[in-house]
């Protein structure tokens, strides 16, 4: 039994002597991108894994006079407060709602206009539909509300007018107030926005499929849907597991930007989510340990989610992050 542990204890240091040897011999042929790759990890580090340090405030009665470290000790009492919070399943619930919905509507139709950009053979109207579809992406968020709250317009948006001119409504419509209309219009505004830039990835991984596929599968009968399905969605899967599992490991982190800035007082019951409610008391109200516990609560969430995504994806088609 010594001797088994003796021989592995050996293969094993034997190995690190390799993996640094090949680690040394990689850093001398290959020292420029090593040295380019400098910034980004310093921007990780600083950034990234230094102001980690200030999570202990969740578990803190954090004053400014007193700081980070010099706070009293509070335990789990701000995450206790948040999960015993009248609204927290209201809150919780539209984070999930709102994340969930436009994840199944962005997800599989940024997958079918890639596919159908690639179908389009003509260059010049390839790359005009290409533009048309990215450039949204670029827009500022407060621009896209802002065209939001100008297009439905109760008095002037050109959305009321047609509906009157059509007969549909007899008056116009306050969609920015209504709570029925604020996931429609956060979701479509959403796919208008994203959609034409989530397809890009699935573009380029389209471009590295070898041509010599199709023809072999034309020559052999195959139509236009036996290729899509036996050729163009295999070749791109791993993509498509991969993005499902990067999209669902955020799926507790709704952007606050936007729905801050479409968020009224009328339609707070479907709006207010746990990004919006950090920065209400984190910002707004300076209760800093109680906005970092409810943000280091999201992000635990946001982990769990993406390890078990992650699982199951290793599993199933054997494709994963990790």
């Amino acid at each position: 039994m010594n001797k088994e542990k003796a021989s592995l204890g050996i293969r094993f240091k034997k190995k690190l002597q390799d993996e640094a040897h090949l680690w040394k011999r990689s850093l001398g042929r290959y020292w420029q991108l090593y040295l380019l790759l400098i910034p980004v990890v310093l921007n990780f580090v600083i950034f990234h894994y230094v102001p980690m340090g200030g999570i202990q405030i969740a578990f803190k009665n954090f004053t400014i006079s007193e700081g980070v470290w010099g706070s009293a000790w509070a335990g789990f009492e701000h995450f206790q407060r948040f999960f015993s919070a009248y609204n927290f399943w209201q809150i919780l619930g539209n984070t999930l709602i709102l994340s969930v919905v436009s994840l199944a509507f962005s997800f599989p139709l940024s997958i079918c206009l890639a596919l159908v950009l690639n179908e389009i053979q003509h260059k010049k109207l390839n790359s005009t539909l290409q533009t048309i579809f990215f450039v949204p992406h670029f827009v500022s968020t407060v621009v896209v509300v802002g065209m939001l709250q100008a297009f439905l317009s109760p008095e002037s948006g050109i959305v009321n007018i047609l509906l009157m001119k059509l007969g549909v409504i007899q008056e116009g419509i306050y969609f920015t107030r209504l709570e029925e209309w604020f996931r429609p219009m956060y979701i479509i505004s959403g796919l208008w926005q994203n959609m034409g830039w989530n397809a890009a990835i699935y573009l380029s991984a389209l471009t590295a499929i070898d041509p010599e596929l199709y023809d072999a599968a034309a020559v052999d009968g195959a139509n236009k849907w036996k290729q899509l399905t036996r050729i163009t969605i295999p070749c791109i899967w791993p993509t498509i597991v991969i993005q499902l599992i990067l999209k669902v490991g955020h799926i507790m982190s709704v952007g606050y930007e936007k729905v801050l800035l479409m968020q009224t007082s009328t339609n707070l019951g479907v709006s207010q989510i746990i990004s919006t409610f950090v920065y209400e008391k984190g910002i707004s109200s300076q209760q800093y340990d109680y906005a970092t516990a409810i943000g280091l609560f999201n992000s635990v969430i946001n982990l769990i989610v993406l390890l078990v995504v992650n699982r199951i994806a290793k599993k199933r088609s054997e494709v994963s992050l990790f």
